[in-house]
């Protein structure tokens, strides 16, 4: 991988992180803090985003490869990564693997709640 590669990667990604950092506060200022409206809409939006990229750069092929590792890969992908994992989905979905799709996002969230519990309670050992 080049530079000019990593440094798509690197811009894209610390202006994704700023930006979800800066909405989600915003959002939960608003709000409050009783539900997480913040990664709700911040999710969202970043769905919305790597949908409307992924549109274009397969229907229109308006973005380039630097462009898609720019926006998708480093701002969406810091963003949110719950916009790559529903991008993912939608490629499974989309390559005939409703049933590979749905099994990702039963896994990716009953793992991933999993893991996290086992680390919590790990961390709370004595």
């Amino acid at each position: 991988m080049g530079w000019n590669k990593l440094f798509c990667l690197m811009t894209g990604g610390t202006l994704g992180t700023i930006a979800r950092y800066l909405l989600a506060g915003w959002i939960t200022r608003i709000a409050g803090p009783v539900f997480p409206y913040g990664t709700l809409v911040v999710n969202g939006l970043g769905c919305f985003i790597i949908g409307l990229l992924a549109g274009l750069a397969e229907k229109k092929f308006l973005l380039g490869s630097d462009l898609k590792l720019f926006l998708m890969t480093g701002f969406c992908g810091a963003f949110t990564t719950f916009s790559t994992f529903i991008l993912e989905t939608d490629e499974l979905n989309k390559a005939g693997a409703a049933g590979s799709a749905l099994l990702y996002i039963l896994l990716s969230v009953v793992i991933g709640f999993a893991v996290f519990r086992l680390g919590f309670l790990i961390a709370q050992l004595n």
